[in-house]
């Protein structure tokens, strides 16, 4: 295959390094430049409840959070911000407050007075926003421009005369119509609706910016980042960026999906700050925060990129070409393995981690949406028949010994027994990602790759290898092993999730196995959950949840434990949950169903990005989903089994 040149977006595809960005002070917390990678959360109380404000921001401060944000969607927000400032500074509370501004330009010049840090999303900040499809000639598309400095020229003056900062925090669900009018609804829009912004404060001298690129989707994330250090490396400017999967959601879920996006940038040494959205009590996401930025975050610094010329595009996603063995690679999903090979003897029991349940009395296997496709047994032999739809992999000399030429058994082998089996026999080759692949692994024709390294960051081993398979123009299909030491859950659950999802989000990999001290079944579902996250197979409901912020108007928790409660069996429909008008349309501009808050106790339904349900009563909202889900064809009862 031949190499293109690409714009670099890191420094070194192949060795972790941060990305040199300028320092920004905010108060006392400095970001970017030699600082570490710093956490922070946002309020969830009404901005105007300030006893409510100033406690929660207490437990954040004491949680971890360096910077805390409000929103400020009006003018009396922002003015109450100076009572909530003043009342954490005599309490002896430090941490710099960060002002969440929307639509009111007016709100963001009273908000620059109080706090440390103004963000600004380009896309209601002073431009249209009305969610429909408008054209732009070259000189109506200039004239917003010049209105768009003239709003926010202001801000950029004052913020330099106050020495605050300011976030140009762009969100892929909320670009306006002008942007989408020329660039679409993509990653490259987001870029320049940031740089747009980033381009007045340079007119005036001003380079106290964060920049964020978030998004829902992980893939459209990654690739937003990946642009905007491009251009920003291009232009030898690289201001800190802040990052965040945004509406990640809750639980196992919403913590996967966020290592997956945030991982896969920390992987490749870019990011200064970074907030886990999850749609749960800020205070929580801090140690989330600070696991992730523990397994990637490294001092050396470097503004000097190696020359970096790859067969592939890391701006679109385009999934690597491969033959097909069976199940694996070619057009088919992503496969799952699960790993008995610790047990002293494997029974049908075992296999209920993984998906699959045995009735006795019927002698019959149920197999759930979350079956993993193959299992590795190691040294154990299986005595007993397995689900015809499960392929048991096993060390090469049980299967010569014992299953050679049996259906459904496979042999996993390692380098020395290249020269033993033959070039024909379907078989798993374990290979470390560390090590040059053998030459002689071009003449197996039925032969799928599985790739394992023993770093701590595993995503530059693995590139190497697609890289060289891609040179070579080698379409052997390739099973990620990820092995995973830590006992802790929530830490196990982000690594590998940031180890193979960083991976995934390319294109590579047809498969995954995941290793660890869990529980069988925490392996299945988080290798189920990575594979949703890099939406490479979809097994299960995805929501598209909200964090909360004191914008919010109904409790979102509760209301997304209801939800999830009622649709979970919903293989496939993706639903939105936002708390607010104010970026849920857009954000789940992807999602099959939304249910938006749009006024006390008032909901708005959505199919699509239409709304056809206005003003709902809260009480009524949930069974009203349902009741549009049932109508629309895309509902199905609950199983018991």
């Amino acid at each position: 295959m031949n190499q293109q040149t690409i714009l670099p977006y890191c420094i070194n595809l192949f060795d972790q390094k941060r990305l040199s960005t300028i320092e920004v002070n905010v108060g006392d917390v400095g970001i970017g430049g030699q600082n570490p990678i710093r956490l922070q959360s946002m309020t969830t109380t009404d901005t105007m409840n300030t006893q409510e404000s100033v406690e929660q921001s207490i437990r954040m401060e004491k949680s971890g959070s360096e910077l805390i944000r409000l929103t400020a969607p009006s003018k009396k927000e922002a003015e109450n911000l100076l009572v909530i400032h003043q009342e954490l500074r005599e309490k002896g509370y430090k941490s710099p407050l960060v002002a969440d501004i929307h639509f009111t330009p007016n709100a963001a010049l009273i908000a620059a007075k109080y706090v440390e840090k103004v963000r600004v999303n380009p896309g209601n900040y002073a431009d249209k926003k009305r969610f429909k499809e408008i054209e732009y000639t070259d000189e109506t598309y200039q004239a917003e421009l010049d209105r768009i400095e003239l709003k926010f020229t202001p801000l950029v003056l004052l913020c330099k005369q106050e020495k605050r900062a300011i976030r140009i925090g762009t969100n892929h669900g909320s670009l306006s119509d002008r942007i989408l009018s020329r660039y679409g609804d993509t990653p490259m829009g987001m870029v320049e609706s940031a740089l747009e912004f980033i381009r007045i404060c340079e007119k005036n001298d001003f380079q106290d910016i964060v920049v964020s690129m978030k998004a829902s989707n992980t893939l459209v994330m990654v690739q937003a980042y990946r642009l905007l250090c491009a251009k920003m490396i291009e232009n030898n400017r690289c201001y800190p960026l802040h990052l965040g999967v945004t509406e990640a959601g809750d639980g196992e879920d919403g913590r996967i999906k966020s290592a997956v996006g945030i991982g896969a940038l920390l992987a490749d040494g870019l990011g200064d700050t970074i907030r886990v959205s999850l749609t749960e009590e800020p205070e929580y996401e801090i140690p989330v925060a600070r696991k992730l930025a523990k397994k990637y975050f490294t001092e050396e610094r470097s503004n000097k990129e190696s020359e970096i010329n790859i067969p592939y595009n890391p701006y679109e996603y385009q999934r690597r070409k491969t033959h097909s063995i069976h199940n694996i690679g070619g057009a088919n999903a992503p496969v799952v393995f699960a790993d008995l090979s610790q047990k002293s003897k494997i029974t049908q029991a075992n296999f209920f981690g993984f998906g699959y349940a045995y009735s006795r009395d019927l002698d019959k296997w149920n197999i759930g949406d979350m079956a993993a496709d193959y299992v590795y047994t190691g040294k154990n032999s299986v005595d007993f028949e397995v689900p015809g739809t499960l392929g048991v992999v096993c060390d090469y000399s049980l299967w010569k010994n014992r299953y050679d030429n049996k259906s459904g058994f496979y042999p996993l082998i390692k380098k020395e027994d290249l020269s033993k089996v033959d070039v024909s026999q379907k078989l798993f080759y374990l290979h470390d990602a560390d090590d040059d692949l053998p030459n002689e692994l071009s003449s197996f024709k039925n032969l799928t790759l599985v790739l394992y390294s023993a770093k701590n960051n595993k995503t530059q081993a693995f590139r190497k290898i697609f890289i060289d398979l891609l040179n070579a123009n080698n379409e052997v299909p390739v099973v990620l092993k990820v092995d995973e030491l830590d006992e802790d859950l929530e830490f196990f659950q982000l690594s590998a999730s940031s180890d193979a999802g960083s991976v995934l989000i390319d294109g590579f990999g047809d498969g995954i196995w995941i290793t660890s001290k869990q529980a069988v079944k925490e392996i299945n579902s988080t290798s189920f959950g990575i594979l949703q996250a890099t939406r490479t197979r979809i097994s299960k409901t995805e929501y598209i949840s909200c964090p909360s912020c004191g914008r919010t108007l109904f409790d979102l928790q509760e209301t997304t434990a209801k939800i999830r409660n009622k649709t979970n069996h919903l293989k496939g429909v993706k639903i939105g949950i936002m708390g607010c008008i104010v970026n849920g349309p857009g954000e789940m501009a992807d999602a099959d169903y939304g249910y938006v808050g749009t006024g006390p106790e008032r909901i708005n339904l959505y199919k699509e990005k239409t709304v056809v349900r206005k003003n709902v009563h809260e009480s009524e909202a949930v069974n009203a989903l349902i009741d549009l889900i049932k109508e629309n064809g895309d509902w199905i009862d609950p199983t018991n089994t």
